[in-house]
């Protein structure tokens, strides 16, 4: 508990305290999802309905949440997931997670469009992360992407399926966050009321696609980045892409956003060494199953077939618990991290890792469960 707040103890608290730390369209473009909101409290409504058995009369000798994950063994079984615009929510927050995940042997996923390069997060984290691909329409312009990754020391691929088309995101909309941004004197006097996250944003510089400016016009500029996105990538994923990065890539591959057994079956075909359960937080559809219901779903058919894990919904310990009892074989969590960022600063890097295995840890000693392995055996059924 070295690193961890003891004022900001829970998921709720850091929400409320990032609600008054950052402007109101910033914490709205973190929290909500698209079109009503829907899936995103469906996400974490329906994952808090799997309930737990405890074992109190069992020999108990202590829990450890170590757990290997492909050849690597991690300190808990969950890792940051990538979001968009991370800087614009707090200054460096990339640069902060991917130090923190470093420090606390968790991965980190390094979204494409992160306001941190591959290149710095490969040095911050001597090498140790995933890259999260939004799917180039241009093979070429894949492979350098791909070739940078590799070179930076990235490990593991993340190919992101739940993303075919850009999404309906009313807030987003009404604050000029969409496409291309506009900011208006609404969003301009919500920003002066924040003055540290200003100060913030001064020292560290306007948040920029930092992989992608290489790619960009001479001088980047935010109003320009629709025409470029439109032109450079092609958000569906067929199983063709996949073949063809599977020959191009000689690390470890993982779908990100499969929730159909038919395309789980392509998946494992073709040889990919892993999926992410994702509706990408519920920011792209409101109508799907939430993401605790597609990998009830598809967990028994595919369990022994497929490194299956789980990513939305998911805000704190005892939610990795209940995914992982699930059938999930590892967590990633977006939404909580940056919380805590907005809470507490740079500290909240360091706080949420803690935060998350604390809690988790209370209820795998509270369980009498000693190994995360164990936790499906702890499953209420429905």
């Amino acid at each position: 508990m070295s690193a961890m707040n003891r004022a900001y103890t829970s998921v709720d608290a850091l929400i409320e305290r990032a609600r008054k730390r950052i402007p109101q369209f910033v914490f709205e473009y973190l929290a909500h999802g698209c079109h009503s909101n829907v899936c995103v409290r469906k996400n974490t409504d329906q994952l808090r309905e799997v309930e737990l058995r405890p074992f109190y009369m069992r020999e108990f000798s202590g829990a450890t949440l170590k757990t290997k994950l492909f050849d690597r063994e991690y300190d808990a079984p969950f890792g940051i997931s990538p979001i968009g615009l991370q800087g614009l929510i707090w200054p460096r927050a990339t640069e902060i997670l991917a130090a923190a995940a470093k420090n606390h042997n968790v991965p980190f996923i390094l979204s494409t469009v992160a306001t941190a390069s591959l290149e710095d997060v490969g040095e911050i984290t001597g090498g140790d992360f995933w890259f999260q691909l939004y799917h180039p329409a241009d093979e070429s312009f894949r492979d350098a992407l791909l070739d940078r990754a590799k070179a930076a020391g990235c490990h593991t691929l993340v190919l992101l399926a739940d993303t075919p088309t850009p999404a309906f995101r009313p807030h987003d909309i009404r604050n000029g966050l969409a496409l291309p941004p506009k900011m208006s004197l609404r969003n301009i006097g919500q920003m002066l009321l924040r003055p540290r996250w200003c100060a913030g944003q001064l020292r560290a510089g306007k948040p920029e696609f930092k992989t992608l400016n290489p790619y960009l016009p001479i001088k980047p500029n935010m109003k320009d980045f629709p025409a470029f996105w439109r032109k450079t990538f092609d958000g569906r994923l067929t199983e063709s892409r996949v073949r063809s990065i599977r020959e191009k890539w000689d690390g470890r591959i993982v779908i990100k956003g499969i929730v159909e057994p038919e395309e789980m079956e392509k998946a494992v075909k073709i040889g990919v060494d892993g999926v992410i359960i994702s509706n990408h937080g519920g920011r792209q559809i409101d109508l799907g199953q939430s993401a605790i219901r597609s990998l009830q779903s598809l967990v028994a058919e595919f369990h022994d077939r497929i490194l299956i894990m789980m990513d939305s919904g998911i805000r704190t310990g005892g939610d990795v618990a209940a995914a992982i009892a699930s059938g999930a074989q590892f967590c990633f969590l977006g939404r909580t991290p940056m919380f805590s960022l907005a809470a507490l600063g740079e500290a909240g890097g360091e706080h949420v890792v803690e935060l998350l295995k604390y809690s988790l840890q209370q209820v795998m000693e509270q369980i009498g469960c000693e190994r995360i392995s164990d936790l499906p055996e702890h499953l209420v059924p429905a």
